[in-house]
């Protein structure tokens, strides 16, 4: 049976604007508090001054840009939330996209693979303690950590295509999907995972799949709440390039017509409390390990209270228990 997660659904300007979604996972039966990379306030900040306000909760970090930090400052930033909120982190990369790359770093990674295989190889070795020494195309570390003992901490992939589920099968301890529709992470994501993890000899990483979705109601409509939750997503390359692998007509010149296509390709999830339930266990027969509920569409377009309330509706049918 998969874990269910939560998905910090906006960008938090104040830290303390994280401490009701740290509760509802502190006092449900949810498994862990997500949050996508930031540039306001940092997230493993931001999980720290949780743990601070006596909410010590699980983090899930979806992902964080390779970019901003050297491998050793990445490994040294995880291994320190793990070591504050004395719980469980899975420390999620990715490269960003291209125009991040060349604004940060001055130029795009030649190879994507290539760039991620030695990051987390660097990022690996470092939390594994010992003296690390790669002088890779793109990664060059030479020094250890000092030895400390920490909860557990998982290496994430960010995985929207089947390369990169080869390269997670092959290094990464979770691959992370988001807007990926469940027959197409069966399909296409899973078996790729498993080629690469054969490939290694190893077992294959566990799928965290963060899921939009938003419950019907008479005053909106699916495409509204697809548009407010993952338009940007919507209009970037590598995005569409994946949901057009999964039979979805994206173009990239229609936003509302793209976000319709999202919803009637289930990558996007509406409908009743029942139907989501059933929508959402579609995603663990397809192979998730867990799932996070992300309603960033519905805190975009009806505010908190409203969020904080289909929060708790989906969790008490999909995990039991009651949050008041």
């Amino acid at each position: 049976m998969a874990k269910y997660s939560v998905m910090i659904p906006f960008v938090p300007r104040r830290a303390e604007q994280i401490l009701p979604y740290a509760a509802l996972v502190e006092w449900t039966a949810a498994h862990a508090l997500w949050q996508g990379q930031a540039t306001l306030i940092e997230p493993h900040q931001g999980f720290v001054y949780a743990a601070g306000a006596g909410f010590r909760v699980p983090a899930g970090l979806g992902v964080t840009l390779m970019p901003l930090r050297h491998p050793y400052e990445a490994a040294l930033q995880v291994r320190s939330l793990a070591m504050a909120t004395g719980e469980p982190v899975v420390a999620g990369f990715g490269p960003g996209p291209i125009s991040f790359q060349e604004s940060l770093l001055g130029e795009r990674y030649p190879s994507q693979l290539g760039a991620i295989r030695e990051y987390v190889t660097a990022v690996r070795a470092l939390l594994a303690g010992g003296v690390v020494d790669l002088r890779g195309e793109y990664v060059a570390c030479h020094g250890m950590l000092p030895p400390a003992v920490s909860p557990r901490i998982e290496i994430g992939l960010g995985v929207l295509r089947r390369g990169m589920a080869r390269l997670a099968g092959q290094v990464a301890d979770v691959a992370i999907t988001w807007l990926t529709p469940a027959e197409y992470l069966a399909e296409t994501i899973v078996p790729a995972l498993r080629e690469g993890a054969q490939a290694e000899g190893r077992e294959g990483p566990r799928v965290a799949a963060m899921v939009p979705l938003a419950l019907s109601r008479p005053d909106r409509t699916p495409v509204e709440q697809a548009m407010a939750s993952n338009a940007l997503h919507l209009q970037a390359p590598h995005y569409q390039d994946m949901l057009r692998k999964a039979g979805m007509d994206v173009t990239g010149r229609d936003p509302a017509a793209d976000a319709k296509a999202a919803v009637d390709g289930g990558a996007f999830l509406s409908g009743g409390l029942d139907q989501l339930v059933a929508r959402l266990k579609e995603y663990e027969q397809a192979g998730a390990d867990e799932i996070i509920l992300n309603l960033t569409g519905v805190f975009n377009l009806q505010g908190q209270k409203e969020t904080m309330n289909e929060l708790k509706s989906l969790l008490g049918a999909l995990v039991g228990g009651t949050f008041d």
